[in-house]
C-alpha cells in the first residue's frame, strides 16, 4: 500500500491511498463468499453457485460495495498511522478506482487536530485572593445539614407552602384542547423548585388536600413546541397529598444522631474544619484556572468547528445521562423548562470551545516540556482508585486493563494533571 498526505487548508488535508491488487482480489473473494449464500441460480443449490457463473450472470461489480466495506476501514486506519495524522472527524471518501485485477485507489478528505502555537505560559502572575471562612458559613452548613435530615411528614390538614412536596394530577389545555405531554397522575412536585414553567408552582400555594383547581400559565415565546410557544394554557389540578419537611432541633442530641460527636459544638468545629479544607481547595482551583486561562489566551489555534460540535455532543450525552440517573425523561425536561435541544447546544457552545482549546494547549505544553507520568505514578494512582472504591488493587488493575490495555486514558489524565501543576509551580502570587 502506498500513501500520500497533502494539506489543502489549515486543518484539512487529503490522503491519497493505493491498495495492492492482491488485497482487492482477496476482498472480492470474501465478498463473494458472503453474497453467494443469498443467491439463487436455477440448477444450483443456494450457496453453491460457481464464481465464474455468478460473475457472468450478475457481473463482478455487484461485489464491489461489500469488498470496499472490507478494504476501506483497514486501509484508512493504516494510512492514518503511516502519515501520523490525528483526524478529529470522519473522512470524506472518494473512490478513484475499484476494478477487479487492479489496485484500489481512493482519496480521503480529513480534518485533523490543529497545530498549537504556544505563547507565554511560564511565570504567570496570579493576583492573591483570600477565601475566608466565617461563623456565618458554619451556620449555613449546619442549616443544610439540618435540612438533609428533615423528616418528611404527610399533612392531613393545612395548605401548600413553598418547599412542600405536592402530589398532584394535572392536565393542560390550550384553546380548550388537551395537548400531548401536558398531563400526569400522582406527580410529586417540590414547590419552588422551578421544575415547571413560570407561574405554575406559585399558583399551587394555598391549595388543600383533595382540592381541585384551574390555573393559567403562559408558555415562553421560545418554547420548543412551536404550537404552544407564547400560548396561554389552562391546567386542571387535583391535589392528593401534601408532604412537608419537619426540621430536627439543633442540639447535642442532633449531633449524636447524625455524627460521631457528642455535642453540637464539636459538630460545628468539624464543619468549620471541612469548610476550611474546601476553601483551600477553592484557592488551589482558582490558581490553576488563572494560569490555565492565561496560557490558553496567549496561544494561537485555528480551531476546526467540528471539534466544538463533538465536544457539545459529549456534553449533551453527559447531561442526558444525569437526567436519566435522576429519573427525569429528557422530553419532559425540555417541555417543562420551555427550552429546546438547539438552544441548549448553543448555550453550551462557549464552554465547549473553552474546553477544547484548554485541552489542546495543555497537551502542547506537556509535549514542549516533555511531561509524562512515570510508571510509579501510574501505580500510585491505581492504588488510590482501589482505596477509594474499597477494592483490591489487582482487581482494579484488571478492570482498567480490560477496557484500556496500556492505561492510555489514565496516563493522559495524569499527564494533564502534571502539566497543570507545572504551570502552577512556574507561576507567581502577587
Amino acid at each position: 500500500m502506498t500513501v500520500k498526505w497533502e494539506k489543502i487548508e489549515n486543518n484539512v488535508g487529503v490522503l491519497e491511498v493505493e491498495v495492492d491488487a492482491d488485497k482487492v482480489s482477496s476482498a472480492l473473494d470474501q465478498a463473494f463468499k458472503k453474497v453467494v449464500k443469498t443467491v439463487t441460480v436455477p440448477g444450483f443449490r443456494k450457496g453453491k453457485v460457481p464464481r465464474f457463473i455468478f460473475e457472468s450472470r450478475f457481473g463482478v461489480e455487484v461485489l464491489y460495495n461489500d469488498a470496499l466495506d472490507i478494504l476501506l476501514p483497514e486501509a484508512y486506519t493504516s494510512a492514518v498511522k503511516e502519515t501520523q495524522i490525528e483526524p478529529v472527524d470522519r473522512p470524506e471518501i472518494d473512490i478513484i478506482q475499484m476494478e477487479k485485477g487492479k489496485p484500489l485507489l481512493f482519496k480521503a478528505k480529513v480534518t485533523v487536530k490543529p497545530e498549537v502555537k504556544l505563547g507565554a505560559y511560564k511565570g504567570v502572575e496570579v493576583p492573591n485572593k483570600e477565601f475566608p471562612v466565617t461563623a456565618e458559613d458554619v451556620e449555613k452548613e449546619l442549616a443544610e445539614l439540618q435540612k438533609s435530615h428533615a423528616e418528611i411528614i404527610v399533612l392531613e390538614d393545612g395548605e401548600v407552602q413553598s418547599g412542600d412536596l405536592a402530589i398532584i394530577d394535572f392536565e393542560g389545555f390550550v384553546d380548550g384542547e388537551a395537548f400531548e405531554g401536558g398531563q400526569a397522575e400522582g406527580y410529586q412536585l417540590e414547590i419552588g423548585s422551578g421544575t415547571f414553567i413560570p407561574g405554575f408552582e406559585d399558583q399551587l400555594i394555598g391549595m388543600k388536600k383533595g382540592e381541585e383547581k384551574e390555573i393559567k400559565v403562559t408558555f415562553p415565546e421560545e418554547y420548543h413546541v412551536t404550537s404552544l410557544a407564547g400560548k396561554e394554557a389552562v391546567f386542571k389540578i387535583k391535589l392528593h397529598e401534601i408532604k412537608r419537611k419537619q426540621l430536627p432541633v439543633l442540639d447535642d442530641e442532633f449531633a449524636k444522631d447524625i455524627s460521631e460527636f457528642e455535642t453540637l459544638d464539636e459538630l460545628k468545629a468539624d464543619l468549620e474544619n471541612k469548610i476550611k479544607e474546601r476553601a483551600e481547595h477553592e484557592k488551589k482551583h482558582y490558581i490553576e484556572e488563572t494560569v490555565i486561562d492565561e496560557a490558553v489566551k496567549n496561544a494561537e489555534i485555528d480551531l476546526p468547528p467540528v471539534m466544538i460540535e463533538n465536544e457539545i455532543d459529549s456534553m449533551m450525552a453527559d447531561f442526558k445521562q444525569r437526567l436519566q440517573f435522576q429519573g427525569i425523561p429528557y422530553d419532559m425536561y425540555l417541555q417543562f423548562t420551555g427550552t429546546t435541544e438547539e438552544k441548549m447546544r448553543e448555550e453550551m457552545r462557549d464552554n465547549a470551545e473553552k474546553r477544547v482549546r484548554t485541552s489542546l494547549v495543555l497537551e502542547a505544553i506537556a509535549a514542549a516540556e516533555n511531561i509524562e507520568p512515570t510508571e510509579e505514578e501510574v501505580d500510585e494512582e491505581i492504588k488510590k482508585i482501589a482505596e477509594s472504591a474499597k477494592m483490591e488493587e489487582d482487581r482494579v488493575r484488571q478492570l482498567l486493563q480490560a477496557r484500556d490495555p496500556n492505561f492510555l486514558g489514565l496516563k493522559n489524565e495524569l499527564k494533564i494533571r502534571k502539566t497543570v501543576q507545572f504551570l502552577v509551580d512556574q507561576s507567581k502570587l502577587v
